[in-house]
């Protein structure tokens, strides 16, 4: 992954070649940690947690068993091969079938030990994890996956949006976008210049949001983010990523 964008100005002139920081970082992170390297972290993803005095023990296991192949053919954009593969990686190191929140975010901090990737890594969690029982199944991971590697623009705008909106009510409020935002700065560390403060990500926040919220009614919808989205050839770009990376 190219470290270029991560040197770009806040002051830069367009407001997107700053906010592609967000969708990139997106993009080549879900498919890199997610895909591209599952079969190398995911042995860490044993159920155990640590009581009061540190100790690690095993908590309750959750296991999971996805319903047939067939399904997963009509609803994803994989074909049979591909799913008994990602199943095949899925399930061989991840025996109990699900993905929790705790190891997801692990992952993330090993590909970001400069920064405090743990807040950026709960939001990009909770937008796979569809039911929100705070695991991600194969099912979910599959689907997901296939909207971001199979699916057409609007798929991973769609995708995108619900990284962006955190309560998954709908809509993007400013607040959202400052969180959303300051995870990623957080996530970059030493790597953003100039170095971040909580006036520039705050601000820089807004300036998106602004443009988002085309009606200018405080709360920016799925139709509104996808529109300006669309029509920027910089998010363009950033989405292309998705093409080569399986």
């Amino acid at each position: 992954m190219s470290f270029r964008v991560l040197n770009m100005s806040l002051a830069a002139d367009s407001l997107w070649e700053t906010e592609k920081i967000g969708v990139a970082i997106t993009a080549a992170c879900v498919v890199m940690v997610l895909f591209n390297r599952m079969h190398r972290y995911i042995p860490c993803l044993k159920c155990w947690t640590k009581d009061a005095e540190g100790t690690e023990v095993e908590r309750t296991v959750v296991r999971y068993m996805p319903e047939s192949i067939d399904k997963l053919l009509s609803i994803t954009g994989f074909d049979k091969n591909e799913l008994k593969t990602l199943y095949r990686n899925f399930k061989n190191e991840c025996p109990t079938g699900v993905v929790n929140e705790e190891k997801f975010k692990s992952i993330y901090c090993q590909f970001f030990p400069n920064g405090d990737a743990d807040m950026y890594a709960h939001h990009v969690f909770r937008a796979f994890d569809q039911q929100e029982e705070g695991y991600v199944n194969f099912e979910e991971f599959a689907i997901g996956l296939s909207s971001l590697l199979r699916g057409s623009l609007a798929d991973r705008l769609h995708w995108t949006f619900r990284l962006y909106d955190i309560n998954h009510d709908g809509f993007i409020t400013k607040e959202e976008m400052i969180d959303i935002l300051k995870s990623i700065y957080l996530m970059l560390g030493k790597f953003v210049d100039p170095a971040v403060t909580e006036e520039s990500y705050i601000v820089h926040a807004e300036k998106i949001f602004t443009q988002l919220d085309l009606n200018q009614d405080g709360i920016v919808t799925m139709d509104e983010f996808c529109e300006t989205c669309a029509k920027d050839e910089s998010i363009i770009h950033s989405m292309s990523i998705f093409d080569k990376a399986m």
